[in-house]
Parts: C-alpha cells; structure tokens; sequence
C-alpha cells in the first residue's frame, strides 16, 4: 500500500510546467533516446573538459538519441538543423552530487519530524527536491538513503518513466544500522513505535546483514549505504562511536560484490573509517574524523572519501537560529574543522576525492556551494570539477555515460555565465541545464 501510494503521487506530478524527461534506472546499461530523438547541435562559447582538465574555446557538439555523437570547433550547421545557442556561456558536463536525500523531509530542529510525513507526502517532497536539484545543474545523483524504505527507488523510477523531472539517480534503497544507530529515527520518548517501513535496513548480526541486503537488492537498490559509525544529527549517537561491526559490513559487501553492485560506509571516527575499509566498502561518507593512518589507508586501498565540508557552515548558522537540539550543534562543533583538515590532507595525498554535499541538511538546489569549500582547503577548481564529474562518475561505476562531454556520453550538461575556474563560486548560478539533450532550464 504504501509504495503504491508513492507511485500514484509521482504520477500526479505530471502537471508541473517543464516538460517530462526520460532517464534511466541504470544509467551505465540503458541507452533508452529521449522522446524528441532528432538531432540537437549545441554551441558552447567555452568547454570545461573534465577528462582532459583543460577549458576548450568555442566547440559545437552534436547530440543524437540523447547522447554526444560528436564534437568539434564551432562551425556551420546543417540548413534547419535545430541548435541550441550557447556561445556566450561557459558549458560544464551535468554536475554530480555522491550524497543526497531526495525523498525525505528537510532537516529541521523536530527529531520526530520524519514520523510526522505519509507516503503520499514524501512523494510529493521528493519529486519536489528532485526538481530543485536538476535545475541547479545536477543531473545525476547518489541517493544516499530515507526513512522511508525504497522511497528513494520509487522517486528514481518515477524519473525514468517521465512522471517527474530530475537528475539520474542511483539508489540505496535504506540505511543499514544497528537497532537504535545513526540510520534510525532517534529522538522521542521510548515506547513510541517507528514504522517497519522506516526500519528496513536495521540489522542485528553479519547473517542478519546478509538477508537485509539481499532484500535491499531484491526491491531495486542500486548500491549500499551502511552507517559504520554515529552521527551528528541522529539523537543518542556519537559521530565517533564505531556501530556496526566490522564482519556486518564484509557480510553487506559480499552481498553487493556478488550482485555486481559496491558500498558506501557513513563513518565519522577514526577506526570506524579504517574498520569500514578493512571490510572492503568502496567509499566512505563524512570521514570528519579520520586520521592520518586513515588516510594512508584510503590511499593505498584506492578508497574514495565523500567529505561534506560546507554542511557544518549551515548545521552551525541556521541550526542555531532554528534552535536544534543542542548536542546537534555540540556534535556538529566537533567535527567541521577537524573535517576539514582532513579534507585539506587528504588532498595533499592525492586520495579520490568525490563530491558529496548531503543535501537535505540543508536545502536541495544549494549543492553547489562546497564548491568555494574544496577550493579553499587546497583543490584547485579543475580538481573541485572533476570531483564533480569524472572522479564521482568512476565511483558510481558510470564513466562512460556521466560526467564527461566526449562521444558515447549522455548529453548531460550546463552552462553559466563567466569562468568557473576564476570563481568557482560561478557555479552556484546555473543558467542553463540540458538532460539527455533536452533543455530543461
């Protein structure tokens, strides 16, 4: 009942006034043209070439069935050919955001606020932050997981038929956490019931981490997102308190690897970092705490590190001024600068470094501004880019369909005003998005 819930609200989202586009459920197999599949020619004034790590002068590129079917310097269309002028813009591959949450409630200083939504609500909110998203010039997320199971695979679904508009989504399905962890709604008095809905990821032992996994998997997840440690905004946990064990996260890996499929691991502390990557994850979200030895160990595994460096700026401002709960902000006070300077050394390092906001914390459609974040301590703007394209593509396992311009890729792309790489702030302004060839904004 409830996921049909979520269905016929998607479908009702059909009146909003842009128009419906296709995606895929799985970007890096399907190749489903988008339903105008004539030829687009696009004019960019420059290109940021992620791959090369060059910005290029006026390019044409030629889209066909969605895709990139060529490019070159600009020059003479064909006599009616339709194009799309964007030769006073700055055009960019479509951004990519490793750590959202589309289909859930704004954060807010209520811990009991994710109780307070039906089915039919989150739908409705998803599609909404699913729309903010794209038109911030993110067209391709990683959902990092709801309180609501499989909310995330319904939204994404959604997309692809064409109910909805947003960016490609490759989904968790659910957190996996201990009874009580950081993946749970924590919070309120002790004998108020969470819905099984909302505990479909809280695991008990290694077996029991195989079966819940495996379910995950069965009902349409893409990947895994496992809560190895507390986390600041999860009432009665501690960011540096290692929760699920070590043989529970090899057991969920196990389970993605024989599927084909990876996991990520949210992981604050230090040894929770280094238990999540001993246990073979392919990617650590937050990583605020980790150490030296943690970072060696990222380095030399090939380990991304997901680090959402400007969310402590919002937990700080506005959760103060919205009064969240003290040992929100308490938490939140102890791990931003000690991320950061993490963050700067695993640069110095060379570690992967994805780009991952969190979005939901605070407000979707603002996920362009760690952009300023990264580049403060210590990425280049061409780094900060390419972790937002071809460094986050090659994690989700998408590289030859996202995150790049060249021949074969989707025509996913941006334009903005000025030049990214004297301010990278610029991206913050979106101008124009297409997806899959089809101007959306």
């Amino acid at each position: 009942m409830m996921r049909s819930a979520r269905f016929l609200a998607a479908s009702l989202l059909m009146s909003q006034a842009l128009p419906a586009l296709s995606s895929t459920a799985h970007a890096q197999t399907s190749d489903r043209p988008v339903p105008d599949n004539q030829t687009v020619y696009v004019r960019a004034g420059h290109l940021v070439d992620p791959e090369a790590g060059k910005v290029l002068g006026a390019r044409l590129l030629r889209v066909e069935n969605g895709r990139v079917a060529a490019i070159g310097p600009d020059g003479p269309v064909p006599a009616g050919a339709r194009v799309i002028d964007w030769s006073a813009y700055t055009v960019l591959p479509g951004l990519i955001d490793m750590h959202v949450h589309l289909a859930d409630a704004d954060q807010s200083e209520n811990v009991a606020e994710p109780l307070l939504h039906s089915a039919m609500d989150i739908a409705y909110i998803g599609a909404r932050h699913a729309r903010e998203t794209l038109m911030a010039g993110f067209t391709t997320v990683h959902n990092c997981g709801d309180f609501r199971a499989f909310a995330d695979v319904a939204l994404r679904d959604a997309i692809n038929r064409g109910d909805v508009i947003g960016p490609r989504i490759s989904a968790v399905g659910a957190y996996v956490t201990i009874p009580g962890g950081g993946g749970e709604v924590t919070g309120f008095a002790p004998d108020v019931e969470v819905p099984a809905a909302m505990r479909a990821g809280v695991v008990t032992d290694a077996a029991d981490t195989t079966r819940k996994v495996n379910a995950l998997f069965q009902h349409g997840a893409d990947s895994i997102k496992l809560i190895a440690t507390g986390a600041v905004l999860a009432q009665g946990t501690e960011p540096g308190q290692q929760e699920l064990s070590e043989e529970e996260m090899h057991a969920a890996v196990v389970v993605a690897r024989g599927r084909g499929s990876w996991v990520t691991a949210h992981a604050h502390g230090a040894e929770g970092i280094k238990s999540a990557m001993r246990a073979g994850v392919k990617a650590i979200e937050h990583a605020s705490l980790i150490d030296d030895e943690g970072i060696a160990m990222a380095k030399a595994k090939g380990v991304w590190l997901d680090m959402d460096i400007y969310d402590g700026d919002w937990i700080g401002d506005y959760g103060r001024a919205h009064h969240w709960p003290a040992d929100m902000l308490r938490k939140n006070d102890e791990t931003t600068q000690a991320q950061r300077d993490g963050f700067a050394k695993a640069v110095r390092a060379g570690v992967r470094l994805a780009y991952g906001t969190d979005a939901g914390v605070y407000p979707h459609g603002l996920n362009a501004r760690q952009f300023k974040v990264m580049v403060r301590y210590g990425m280049t703007p061409m780094q900060a880019i390419q972790a937002a394209t071809t460094v986050s593509a090659e994690l989700l396992g998408w590289s030859h369909d996202v995150g790049a311009l060249s021949p074969g890729h989707f025509a996913d792309m941006i334009a903005v005003s000025g030049d990214p790489l004297a301010d990278i702030s610029i991206l913050e302004h979106v101008d124009h998005v297409i997806k899959g060839g089809q101007e959306v904004r």
